[in-house]
């Protein structure tokens, strides 16, 4: 019997794009909206793997919460062709400026409960900066309004290295959302995309050096966990228990089906996604065949190179079966990498610290180098 998968929603609708965004995204039309929700259905209607187990389902973005309770007929699109399960985590991704307390209680209580939502610092004038639309102060009240309509997982997102951020922001953001009762926080170090507004203004030079970034990380880590947050993957933190089973089947390389514009899946052994194209997903008449082949997932390289962004990492002995791998030259690597302090192991696991995710790129290339 196969096990569940996920299923990823991508809503490419914001009401603007931030200057750092580099996800597809398209300014907010509701005629837009309603023919992009039928276009959902129909992908759901005709997907491959219909009839699978599901287990997580994931409305990313753009700002989902803008299609307002048309979210719930996509939702019952996905119960209507593939067995969910009773316990499926149910996501919703959200901005602070575009919900009410009546449309997240009706999404509560058509079946999503989760919600992660796009704060991103504690500062205004860092908000600002970032061109957010919020305040920190209405960010606290989205938290406590989405608690209110009964979400009782709640998922906020930091950033971390924007301009002018030090400690104290940091600080001050974890230990609010602790105290306000949050389950997970995603601590993401800005990265300055080709084509976004901040690569055309040349932000990173108002930004922390990669010294201050990289001390900035590591103080955020431990602020975590004095809060009870725990480290469980390169940039996300969770009360135990509390991990995204969605994003876990990323690193896991379990599989999931991406629908949408830009939605990647990894199904049957096999990688594709969608073109960045909303308009063509919308007048297809069969979308699964605008997919483009992305090749074959899963393999010796991929699950190293995923498992080790998860603080649990990989189990060598089950890498070396699976793989009919010969690890020893990528053993003599790991202990020195080890003295070092990039990486430990323990009872034949390899994880790396979080010093060690400072610097994941160049760790995992050296332990591949290895052994391929």
């Amino acid at each position: 019997m196969s096990n569940p998968i996920g299923i990823y929603l991508h809503i490419p609708f914001c009401i603007s794009k931030c200057p750092y965004c580099d996800f597809y995204s398209l300014p907010y039309c509701e005629q837009n909206a309603q023919q992009y929700v039928g276009a959902l259905l129909h992908a759901l209607d005709t997907a491959p793997g219909k009839g699978r187990e599901v287990d997580s389902i994931y409305f990313g973005g753009g700002t989902p919460v803008l299609l307002g309770g048309a979210l719930l007929e996509i939702l019952q699109g996905v119960y209507r062709n593939f067995s969910v399960q009773p316990d499926c985590e149910v996501t919703l991704e959200a901005n602070p400026a575009a919900m009410t307390l009546q449309t997240l209680r009706q999404l509560h209580g058509g079946g999503f409960n989760r919600i992660s939502m796009g704060v991103q610092s504690a500062s205004d004038r860092e908000l600002q900066t970032l061109g957010r639309r919020h305040s920190f102060e209405q960010a606290v009240q989205s938290v406590q309004m989405a608690q209110q309509a009964g979400f009782e997982n709640v998922s906020v997102d930091l950033m971390l290295g924007t301009p002018g951020q030090g400690r104290q922001s940091v600080e001050h953001f974890v230990s609010t959302f602790a105290q306000l009762g949050v389950q997970h926080i995603s601590g993401y170090l800005l990265k300055i995309e080709p084509g976004t507004a901040f690569a055309k203004n040349q932000i990173e030079r108002l930004c922390p050096d990669e010294d201050q970034s990289a001390q900035l990380y590591l103080d955020t880590v431990e602020l975590m966990e004095r809060h009870g947050f725990l480290q469980y993957e390169i940039s996300n933190f969770a009360l135990p228990g509390r991990e995204s089973r969605h994003n876990l089947k990323y690193w896991r390389c379990r599989e999931y089906l991406g629908v949408g514009p830009a939605a990647h899946s990894f199904l049957d052994g096999r990688r594709f996604y969608f073109p960045r194209d909303l308009a063509g997903f919308v007048n297809a008449s069969d979308p699964w065949e605008q997919v483009v082949q992305d090749g074959s997932g899963g393999d010796a390289q991929e699950q190293l190179m995923m498992r080790l962004r998860l603080r649990e990492g990989i189990d060598l002995g089950w890498f070396a079966r699976s793989f009919s791998l010969e690890l020893e030259p990528m053993y003599k690597r790991a202990q020195f990498l080890q003295k070092h302090g990039l990486l430990e192991l323990q009872k034949g696991r390899l994880f790396l610290t979080p010093q060690g995710f400072l610097l994941s790129n160049s760790v995992i290339s050296d332990l591949l180098a290895e052994i391929f």
